[in-house]
Protein backbone atom coordinates (compact mmCIF):
# COMPACT_ATOMS: atom_id res chain seq x y z
CA UNK A 1 0.00 0.00 0.00
CA UNK A 2 1.23 3.48 -0.85
CA UNK A 3 2.57 5.62 2.00
CA UNK A 4 0.64 8.65 0.79
CA UNK A 5 -2.46 9.37 -1.25
CA UNK A 6 -4.24 12.31 -2.92
CA UNK A 7 -7.30 13.92 -1.30
CA UNK A 8 -9.56 16.39 -3.11
CA UNK A 9 -9.89 19.90 -1.71
CA UNK A 10 -11.55 23.11 -2.86
CA UNK A 11 -9.25 26.03 -2.05
CA UNK A 12 -10.89 28.50 -4.42
CA UNK A 13 -14.29 28.49 -6.14
CA UNK A 14 -14.56 26.24 -9.18
CA UNK A 15 -11.26 24.46 -8.77
CA UNK A 16 -10.51 21.05 -7.25
CA UNK A 17 -6.95 20.57 -6.07
CA UNK A 18 -5.25 17.62 -4.42
CA UNK A 19 -3.12 17.45 -1.33
CA UNK A 20 -0.93 14.51 -0.47
CA UNK A 21 -1.81 12.84 2.82
CA UNK A 22 0.26 10.22 4.55
CA UNK A 23 -1.45 7.01 5.58
CA UNK A 24 -1.23 7.28 9.38
CA UNK A 25 -0.99 4.61 11.99
CA UNK A 26 -4.58 4.00 13.08
CA UNK A 27 -5.61 4.38 16.70
CA UNK A 28 -7.11 1.70 18.91
CA UNK A 29 -10.74 2.27 17.86
CA UNK A 30 -10.14 3.37 14.26
CA UNK A 31 -10.44 1.57 10.95
CA UNK A 32 -8.78 2.25 7.61
CA UNK A 33 -11.13 1.98 4.63
CA UNK A 34 -10.17 1.59 1.00
CA UNK A 35 -12.68 3.83 -0.77
CA UNK A 36 -14.79 2.17 -3.46
CA UNK A 37 -17.58 4.63 -4.27
CA UNK A 38 -18.50 8.19 -3.28
CA UNK A 39 -21.69 10.07 -4.10
CA UNK A 40 -21.64 13.73 -5.06
CA UNK A 41 -23.96 15.68 -2.77
CA UNK A 42 -25.59 19.05 -3.27
CA UNK A 43 -23.47 20.23 -0.36
CA UNK A 44 -20.33 19.31 -2.31
CA UNK A 45 -21.52 21.52 -5.15
CA UNK A 46 -22.10 24.41 -2.71
CA UNK A 47 -18.49 23.95 -1.55
CA UNK A 48 -17.21 23.79 -5.14
CA UNK A 49 -18.88 27.14 -5.84
CA UNK A 50 -17.53 28.61 -2.59
CA UNK A 51 -21.07 29.18 -1.32
CA UNK A 52 -21.59 26.55 1.37
CA UNK A 53 -23.18 28.35 4.36
CA UNK A 54 -21.29 26.30 6.95
CA UNK A 55 -18.01 25.42 5.23
CA UNK A 56 -15.81 28.32 4.23
CA UNK A 57 -12.97 27.60 1.80
CA UNK A 58 -10.53 25.95 1.86
CA UNK A 59 -12.36 22.72 2.66
CA UNK A 60 -12.23 19.04 1.74
CA UNK A 61 -15.10 17.51 -0.24
CA UNK A 62 -16.97 14.22 -0.18
CA UNK A 63 -18.83 12.44 2.60
CA UNK A 64 -21.16 9.87 0.99
CA UNK A 65 -18.88 6.85 0.81
CA UNK A 66 -18.60 3.11 0.86
CA UNK A 67 -15.55 0.91 0.82
CA UNK A 68 -13.68 -2.08 2.20
CA UNK A 69 -11.93 -2.19 5.57
CA UNK A 70 -8.24 -3.00 5.11
CA UNK A 71 -6.95 -2.35 8.63
CA UNK A 72 -8.49 -2.21 12.11
CA UNK A 73 -7.23 -0.89 15.44
CA UNK A 74 -6.51 -3.19 18.35
CA UNK A 75 -9.70 -2.24 20.17
CA UNK A 76 -12.08 -2.72 17.23
CA UNK A 77 -14.59 -5.56 17.61
CA UNK A 78 -17.58 -4.29 15.61
CA UNK A 79 -16.02 -4.90 12.18
CA UNK A 80 -13.00 -6.64 10.71
CA UNK A 81 -10.69 -6.53 7.73
CA UNK A 82 -12.47 -7.35 4.48
CA UNK A 83 -15.87 -6.03 5.58
CA UNK A 84 -17.80 -3.94 3.07
CA UNK A 85 -18.96 -0.80 4.85
CA UNK A 86 -20.45 2.65 4.69
CA UNK A 87 -19.67 5.57 6.99
CA UNK A 88 -21.64 8.01 9.11
CA UNK A 89 -19.33 11.03 8.77
CA UNK A 90 -20.78 13.15 11.58
CA UNK A 91 -18.52 14.35 14.41
CA UNK A 92 -20.01 14.91 17.85
CA UNK A 93 -18.60 15.44 21.34
CA UNK A 94 -20.64 12.76 23.13
CA UNK A 95 -20.63 14.86 26.30
CA UNK A 96 -22.88 17.88 25.82
CA UNK A 97 -26.51 18.32 26.93
CA UNK A 98 -27.87 17.00 23.62
CA UNK A 99 -25.42 14.12 23.12
CA UNK A 100 -26.15 12.86 26.63
CA UNK A 101 -29.82 12.65 25.65
CA UNK A 102 -29.16 10.81 22.42
CA UNK A 103 -29.91 13.88 20.26
CA UNK A 104 -26.46 13.94 18.74
CA UNK A 105 -27.51 15.80 15.57
CA UNK A 106 -27.98 18.78 17.92
CA UNK A 107 -24.51 18.45 19.49
CA UNK A 108 -23.21 21.87 20.51
CA UNK A 109 -20.03 21.28 18.47
CA UNK A 110 -21.52 19.12 15.70
CA UNK A 111 -19.47 18.91 12.53
CA UNK A 112 -18.68 16.53 9.69
CA UNK A 113 -15.49 14.85 8.54
CA UNK A 114 -15.08 16.94 5.38
CA UNK A 115 -15.38 20.17 7.39
CA UNK A 116 -12.56 18.97 9.64
CA UNK A 117 -10.13 18.20 6.84
CA UNK A 118 -10.96 14.65 5.73
CA UNK A 119 -12.93 14.36 2.50
CA UNK A 120 -14.13 11.13 0.96
CA UNK A 121 -12.78 11.90 -2.50
CA UNK A 122 -9.59 10.03 -1.71
CA UNK A 123 -8.46 6.40 -2.00
CA UNK A 124 -8.49 5.95 1.79
CA UNK A 125 -10.65 7.08 4.69
CA UNK A 126 -10.01 6.74 8.43
CA UNK A 127 -12.74 6.80 11.06
CA UNK A 128 -13.67 5.42 14.47
CA UNK A 129 -15.49 2.11 14.43
CA UNK A 130 -18.70 3.45 16.02
CA UNK A 131 -19.35 5.40 12.80
CA UNK A 132 -18.91 2.39 10.50
CA UNK A 133 -21.74 0.14 9.31
CA UNK A 134 -21.56 -3.10 7.34
CA UNK A 135 -23.33 -3.15 4.01
CA UNK A 136 -26.00 -5.84 3.62
CA UNK A 137 -25.30 -8.66 1.18
CA UNK A 138 -26.47 -7.80 -2.29
CA UNK A 139 -25.94 -4.06 -1.86
CA UNK A 140 -23.29 -2.76 -4.25
CA UNK A 141 -20.64 -0.24 -3.27
CA UNK A 142 -22.41 2.30 -5.49
CA UNK A 143 -25.68 1.76 -3.60
CA UNK A 144 -23.71 1.84 -0.36
CA UNK A 145 -22.67 5.40 -1.19
CA UNK A 146 -26.37 6.34 -1.09
CA UNK A 147 -26.90 5.17 2.49
CA UNK A 148 -25.74 8.51 3.89
CA UNK A 149 -28.27 10.65 1.94
CA UNK A 150 -30.94 8.04 2.65
CA UNK A 151 -30.21 8.48 6.36
CA UNK A 152 -30.67 12.26 5.93
CA UNK A 153 -34.02 11.70 4.20
CA UNK A 154 -35.11 9.37 6.99
CA UNK A 155 -34.23 11.99 9.59
CA UNK A 156 -36.33 14.52 7.68
CA UNK A 157 -39.29 12.13 7.53
CA UNK A 158 -38.94 11.42 11.25
CA UNK A 159 -38.84 15.13 12.12
CA UNK A 160 -41.81 15.77 9.83
CA UNK A 161 -43.96 13.18 11.59
CA UNK A 162 -45.53 11.66 8.48
CA UNK A 163 -48.68 9.68 9.19
CA UNK A 164 -50.43 7.02 7.13
CA UNK A 165 -52.85 8.49 4.61
CA UNK A 166 -51.45 12.02 4.54
CA UNK A 167 -50.66 14.15 1.50
CA UNK A 168 -47.17 15.44 0.67
CA UNK A 169 -45.53 18.03 -1.58
CA UNK A 170 -41.82 17.78 -2.41
CA UNK A 171 -40.07 20.80 -3.88
CA UNK A 172 -36.92 19.65 -5.64
CA UNK A 173 -36.53 16.31 -7.45
CA UNK A 174 -32.80 15.94 -7.08
CA UNK A 175 -31.41 12.90 -5.24
CA UNK A 176 -32.71 14.09 -1.85
CA UNK A 177 -36.17 14.93 -3.17
CA UNK A 178 -36.39 11.53 -4.86
CA UNK A 179 -35.30 9.74 -1.69
CA UNK A 180 -38.01 11.63 0.19
CA UNK A 181 -40.48 10.50 -2.47
CA UNK A 182 -39.48 6.86 -2.01
CA UNK A 183 -39.83 7.12 1.76
CA UNK A 184 -43.16 8.93 1.49
CA UNK A 185 -44.44 6.12 -0.71
CA UNK A 186 -43.22 3.55 1.82
CA UNK A 187 -44.89 5.49 4.65
CA UNK A 188 -48.29 5.19 2.99
CA UNK A 189 -48.91 8.72 1.74
CA UNK A 190 -52.10 8.85 -0.32
CA UNK A 191 -51.07 11.65 -2.68
CA UNK A 192 -47.59 12.96 -3.48
CA UNK A 193 -46.78 16.08 -5.51
CA UNK A 194 -43.24 16.63 -6.82
CA UNK A 195 -41.98 19.91 -8.27
CA UNK A 196 -38.76 20.68 -10.15
CA UNK A 197 -37.58 22.73 -13.13
CA UNK A 198 -35.91 19.83 -14.98
CA UNK A 199 -38.00 17.43 -17.03
CA UNK A 200 -35.53 14.56 -16.62
CA UNK A 201 -35.96 14.71 -12.85
CA UNK A 202 -39.73 14.98 -13.07
CA UNK A 203 -39.78 11.96 -15.36
CA UNK A 204 -37.78 10.01 -12.79
CA UNK A 205 -40.15 11.14 -10.01
CA UNK A 206 -43.08 9.85 -12.02
CA UNK A 207 -41.31 6.52 -12.57
CA UNK A 208 -40.75 6.24 -8.82
CA UNK A 209 -44.40 6.73 -7.99
CA UNK A 210 -45.18 10.43 -7.70
CA UNK A 211 -48.91 11.00 -8.22
CA UNK A 212 -48.43 14.46 -9.72
CA UNK A 213 -45.33 16.18 -11.13
CA UNK A 214 -45.09 19.84 -12.09
CA UNK A 215 -42.41 21.84 -13.86
CA UNK A 216 -42.05 24.79 -11.50
CA UNK A 217 -40.63 27.02 -14.23
CA UNK A 218 -43.80 26.69 -16.30
CA UNK A 219 -46.69 26.16 -13.91
CA UNK A 220 -48.06 27.53 -10.65
CA UNK A 221 -47.44 24.86 -8.01
CA UNK A 222 -49.45 26.65 -5.33
CA UNK A 223 -52.54 26.94 -7.52
CA UNK A 224 -52.16 23.41 -8.92
CA UNK A 225 -51.94 21.82 -5.48
CA UNK A 226 -54.78 23.96 -4.16
CA UNK A 227 -57.05 22.86 -6.98
CA UNK A 228 -56.16 19.18 -6.68
CA UNK A 229 -56.71 19.18 -2.90
CA UNK A 230 -60.02 21.09 -3.09
CA UNK A 231 -58.35 24.20 -1.59
CA UNK A 232 -57.24 22.31 1.52
CA UNK A 233 -53.53 21.98 0.75
CA UNK A 234 -51.17 19.17 1.80
CA UNK A 235 -50.33 17.85 5.25
CA UNK A 236 -46.54 17.98 4.78
CA UNK A 237 -44.19 19.81 2.44
CA UNK A 238 -40.47 19.18 1.97
CA UNK A 239 -38.18 21.94 0.69
CA UNK A 240 -35.32 20.04 -0.96
CA UNK A 241 -34.15 22.62 -3.49
CA UNK A 242 -32.54 25.26 -1.29
CA UNK A 243 -34.25 28.14 -3.09
CA UNK A 244 -36.13 31.00 -1.44
CA UNK A 245 -39.01 30.86 -3.91
CA UNK A 246 -39.66 27.17 -3.28
CA UNK A 247 -39.50 27.68 0.48
CA UNK A 248 -42.30 30.23 0.19
CA UNK A 249 -44.25 27.83 -2.02
CA UNK A 250 -43.70 25.03 0.50
CA UNK A 251 -45.39 27.14 3.16
CA UNK A 252 -48.23 28.29 0.94
CA UNK A 253 -49.27 24.79 -0.17
CA UNK A 254 -49.71 23.56 3.40
CA UNK A 255 -53.06 22.63 4.81
CA UNK A 256 -53.96 24.50 8.01
CA UNK A 257 -51.94 22.93 10.79
CA UNK A 258 -49.46 21.45 8.30
CA UNK A 259 -45.68 21.17 8.54
CA UNK A 260 -42.89 22.24 6.21
CA UNK A 261 -39.58 20.40 6.59
CA UNK A 262 -36.51 22.21 5.25
CA UNK A 263 -33.90 19.82 3.87
CA UNK A 264 -32.15 21.96 1.26
CA UNK A 265 -29.15 24.20 1.92
CA UNK A 266 -29.59 27.85 0.95
CA UNK A 267 -26.73 29.77 -0.63
CA UNK A 268 -28.75 32.96 -0.09
CA UNK A 269 -30.11 33.08 3.45
CA UNK A 270 -31.88 36.43 3.05
CA UNK A 271 -35.33 35.12 2.18
CA UNK A 272 -38.50 37.17 2.34
CA UNK A 273 -41.76 35.36 2.97
CA UNK A 274 -45.25 36.18 4.29
CA UNK A 275 -44.72 35.72 8.02
CA UNK A 276 -48.39 36.07 8.97
CA UNK A 277 -49.06 32.77 7.26
CA UNK A 278 -47.76 31.00 10.40
CA UNK A 279 -50.44 32.55 12.59
CA UNK A 280 -53.25 32.49 10.04
CA UNK A 281 -52.78 28.80 9.20
CA UNK A 282 -51.08 27.58 12.41
CA UNK A 283 -48.39 25.89 10.35
CA UNK A 284 -44.95 24.75 11.48
CA UNK A 285 -41.50 25.10 9.93
CA UNK A 286 -38.97 22.39 10.84
CA UNK A 287 -35.27 22.23 10.02
CA UNK A 288 -32.99 19.20 9.96
CA UNK A 289 -29.24 18.67 10.00
CA UNK A 290 -27.74 15.34 9.08
CA UNK A 291 -29.11 12.34 10.91
CA UNK A 292 -29.73 10.89 14.33
CA UNK A 293 -29.96 7.09 14.71
CA UNK A 294 -31.20 6.66 11.13
CA UNK A 295 -28.25 4.83 9.54
CA UNK A 296 -29.41 1.55 11.04
CA UNK A 297 -32.87 1.93 9.48
CA UNK A 298 -31.42 3.15 6.18
CA UNK A 299 -29.38 -0.04 5.87
CA UNK A 300 -32.42 -2.21 6.51
CA UNK A 301 -34.46 -0.29 3.95
CA UNK A 302 -31.67 -0.58 1.38
CA UNK A 303 -32.19 -4.34 1.34
CA UNK A 304 -35.73 -3.85 0.07
CA UNK A 305 -35.71 -4.05 -3.69
CA UNK A 306 -38.80 -1.84 -3.92
CA UNK A 307 -36.79 1.11 -2.57
CA UNK A 308 -34.96 1.25 -5.94
CA UNK A 309 -31.82 2.97 -4.70
CA UNK A 310 -29.87 1.91 -7.78
CA UNK A 311 -32.36 3.63 -10.07
CA UNK A 312 -31.31 7.03 -8.69
CA UNK A 313 -27.76 6.65 -10.00
CA UNK A 314 -27.70 8.29 -13.41
CA UNK A 315 -23.93 8.57 -13.93
CA UNK A 316 -20.73 6.86 -12.77
CA UNK A 317 -17.29 8.38 -13.31
CA UNK A 318 -13.72 7.52 -12.25
CA UNK A 319 -11.91 9.49 -9.55
CA UNK A 320 -9.57 10.92 -12.17
CA UNK A 321 -12.42 12.89 -13.79
CA UNK A 322 -13.53 14.72 -10.63
CA UNK A 323 -12.88 18.28 -11.86
CA UNK A 324 -14.77 17.76 -15.12
CA UNK A 325 -17.67 16.10 -13.32
CA UNK A 326 -18.09 19.01 -10.90
CA UNK A 327 -17.89 21.49 -13.76
CA UNK A 328 -20.63 19.55 -15.53
CA UNK A 329 -22.86 19.41 -12.46
CA UNK A 330 -22.86 23.15 -11.80
CA UNK A 331 -24.04 23.84 -15.35
CA UNK A 332 -27.80 24.59 -15.25
CA UNK A 333 -28.50 22.45 -18.31
CA UNK A 334 -26.96 19.24 -16.94
CA UNK A 335 -29.33 16.27 -16.77
CA UNK A 336 -27.66 14.24 -14.04
CA UNK A 337 -29.67 12.93 -11.12
CA UNK A 338 -27.22 11.13 -8.83
CA UNK A 339 -23.54 10.90 -9.71
CA UNK A 340 -21.24 8.36 -8.10
CA UNK A 341 -17.45 8.49 -8.31
CA UNK A 342 -15.83 5.05 -8.51
CA UNK A 343 -12.40 4.03 -7.25
CA UNK A 344 -10.28 1.07 -8.30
Amino acid sequence: MAESYPMAMVNRPGRIEYIEKRVPEIREREVLIRTKAVGICGGDLHVFKGKHPAAALPVAIGHELSGEIIRVGKGVTKVREGDRVTVEPIITCGKCYFCQRGQYSLCTTVSFQYRKGQGAFAPFFIIEDDRVFQLPKGISFEEGALIEPLAVALHAVDKGGLELGQTVAIFGAGPMGLLLLLLAKSAGMTEIFVMDIKEVRLKKAKELGADHVLNNSRGDAVREISERTLQLGVDKAFEAAGVGETLVQSLKVLKKGGTCIVVGLFEDENIVFPFNIFALKEISLVGIQGYCWTFQTALKLAERRDLKLKSLISHKFPFSSLQKVFEMLVEPQNEAIKVVIQFE
